[in-house]
């Protein structure tokens, strides 16, 4: 395969090989690399097990400088700084014996899909890509023709900390014009999947076309899909590993005039303290062809401790989606008869469940309100309340109030019903209350997707605003309500004014883009 329009002058390159393929290149060439009882190949990523968000950067340029949201997301990278980190990366890829390509797709709607080319120099990274993007038939291989975007990964080498824009000496540089993504200094894959998620963020919605940072499913009979937003740690995974559903999706989906569909080709799932037991869809997708990221093994007979975190918390399994039994293929549905937006409260005082008006549906969206869970990125060590606009604001390039604007326009044309989930802490805030029972939040998603809770029983938070379930099959009353689930009514209170005031402060920034009924959907303090 000839890369020398991309600057690549290395003739052993290995394009698109299958897993046995893969599976042999990473045990012959990468040192560590083992394989699993169940199969899966065992991967290490370095010194980075986990994204590196404070060093993305975006290229400003003229043509689409207007339409990026500048700021703690979208760092500006001028364009010589972008050239310099790129022949860095082709410099280093070209002093490799070997590289691997996957030239794949994102989108399975085949009308607006990306053609995307990964070009890197360890097998477990393509073996990554190959799982998480959409392979191509043998046919479609052979009409691939240029790729849309491509990301160089030389993440085996460090950025030069002096270059003019660096903080460290990993950075993650992504020019829009360019439709190319530099990795230097991160060796950590899920890099590469959210470099292609941001760009698409970037383009689908210029298309009209909702970019989601969420899970999907559907009903086996109607089709109707669901849709759970959420940032790593709240259950999006989890949650759309559901049976008696039809999976769409894991991570990152599109809603377009048609419906939703599935961005990628494979999940990433965290497989710190899996069981069979408690997800076994997922635990059995964990097979040959799938990665396993960071983990401890027994070296005796290759059995994964799926509870030992002395590498990272952050321990991660990618793997086809064809892997779920209950995977729909094509990755696409109708349109969604439910928005669930999940939430991990370290506060505790947010309810299980509760039902958002159109403009309620704006304000929490936009707030985006959860706690980052521990080892999703680098530095965090414990669930840290935070605001992450639209589910997902590390990966935005708009401004957050297109994509809420879009949200509440497919919402009200589509009449869908929006929820919040709270699967964090409930009996009291984090270090006092324990985690929300997963079999709990589990009947609460099954009661949302049978229409039950439309009906159901509810009350108003005095703080909140919005009407909170106070009845639903399978969830004690006592833990639907906050202030029936502390011992301390008074301490919930004031918890429960202290985060809305937060929510108020966190708000500010975008009330000038939102409409005075979207302000007065917050709380009230």
């Amino acid at each position: 395969m000839d890369l020398s329009e991309h600057g690549i002058n290395v003739t052993d390159i290995c394009r698109n090989l299958d897993p046995p393929s893969l599976y042999e290149e990473a045990i012959r060439h990468e040192a560590g690399t083992s394989i699993s009882d169940a199969g899966c190949l065992i991967a290490y990523s370095g010194e980075k097990t986990g994204r590196s968000p404070n060093d993305k950067r975006v290229v400003r340029h003229h043509a689409s400088e207007n339409d990026v949201w500048w700021g703690p997301v979208n760092f500006p990278l001028d364009e010589l700084t972008f050239s310099i980190n790129r022949e860095r990366a082709v410099d280093y890829l070209n002093t490799r014996s070997r590289l691997y390509v996957v030239d794949a797709f994102a989108g399975w709607d085949e009308a607006t899909r990306l053609k995307v080319r990964i070009i890197c120099a360890r097998p477990y990274h393509a073996l990554f890509m190959h799982n998480m993007l959409i392979r191509p038939t043998d046919a479609e291989l052979e009409e691939f023709g240029e790729p849309d975007f491509v990301i160089f990964n030389a993440g085996g080498f460090p950025a030069n900390r002096y270059t003019t824009g660096m903080t460290s000496r990993t950075s993650v540089d992504l020019s829009l014009d360019r439709r190319e993504v530099v990795l230097l200094g991160t060796e950590y894959a899920g890099e590469m999947k959210k470099a292609v998620f941001t760009y698409m963020n970037y383009l689908l919605p210029k298309r009209g076309i909702l970019s989601m940072h969420c899970s999907a499913t559907c009903d086996k009979e109607t089709k109707k899909s669901s849709v759970l937003f959420g940032l790593s740690g709240t259950g999006k995974t989890t949650l759309s590993a559901d049976p008696n559903r039809y999976l769409i999706g894991d991570d990152e989906h599109g809603w377009s005039d048609d419906g939703i569909f599935n961005i990628e080709g494979g999940c990433y799932a965290k497989a710190v303290y899996l069981t069979r037991e408690s997800e076994p869809e997922i635990f059995d997708a964990l097979r040959f062809g799938a990665v396993l990221e960071n983990v401890v093994y027994d070296r005796a007979h290759h059995h994964v401790d799926f509870n030992n975190t002395s590498i990272t918390q952050n321990t991660r399994g990618a793997y086809p989606i064809e892997h779920m039994q209950n995977a729909l293929i094509p990755c696409v549905a109708d349109h969604p008869s439910d928005v669930i937006f999940l939430t991990c409260d370290a506060f505790g005082v947010l309810p299980p469940v509760s039902k958002l008006t159109p403009e309620q549906a704006m304000y929490y969206f936009i707030s985006g309100y959860t706690a980052k869970v521990a080892g999703t990125e680098m530095g965090v060590n414990e669930p840290e309340a935070t605001f992450s606009p639209c589910f997902g604001g590390p990966f935005l390039v708009w401004h957050p109030s297109r994509y809420a604007e879009l949200l509440a326009e497919k919402i009200q044309k589509h009449d869908a019903s929006v929820w919040l989930v709270n699967t964090g802490w409930s009996g009291g805030a984090y270090g006092v209350g324990s985690r929300m029972p997963l079999r709990f939040t589990r009947a609460i998603i099954d009661q949302i997707h049978s229409g039950s809770l439309r009906s159901a029983a509810t009350a108003a938070d005095p703080v909140f605003g919005f009407d909170v379930v106070v009845e639903c099959e399978g969830v004690p009353a006592e833990m639907l309500q906050p202030r029936l689930s502390w011992r301390d009514t008074d301490a919930c209170e004031n918890t429960a004014r202290q985060l809305a005031a937060r929510f108020v402060e966190n708000f500010q920034q975008y009330a000038d883009e939102t409409s005075a009924e979207v302000v007065a959907a917050g709380p009230q303090v």
